[in-house]
């Protein structure tokens, strides 16, 4: 069975649910850390975003994987800018970037409403 990056995403996101009511102050600062890194600034929100895709292909993590291609669909990335930086992933990190960069490919595939294979 294939794995679906929205059920991943899906499941996840009610894990982290229970996380913030539980551990609330690790929760609100995680986030604050986030919004803080992911505001535009000198780099773009999008470009932050393609930053962080390449560092969940490289890590390894579907979660993250999931979130940061939904997050890069919602900024209007196109295909091609996904494409490009993990032809970088690949580059960087070889064989197992390889096949995190597929399983990206993928996510982007099941999430994109408006996706094609050209």
């Amino acid at each position: 069975m294939s794995k679906s990056f929205v059920q991943i995403t899906t499941d996840v996101s009610r894990a982290l649910a229970t996380l913030r009511k539980e551990t609330p102050d690790t929760m609100q600062g995680f986030n604050a850390m986030a919004k803080g890194a992911m505001q535009d600034g000198e780099l773009s929100e999008l470009q932050k975003e393609l930053i962080a895709l390449a560092i969940a292909v490289t890590q390894r993590c579907d979660a993250c994987v999931g979130f940061h291609v939904k997050a890069l669909i919602r900024l209007g990335a196109s295909r091609q800018q996904m494409m490009e930086t993990l032809s970088v992933c690949t580059y960087m990190g070889g064989g197992p970037a390889l096949m995190y960069a597929a399983e990206a490919v993928r996510a982007w595939e099941e999430m994109s409403p408006k996706a094609t294979t050209a």
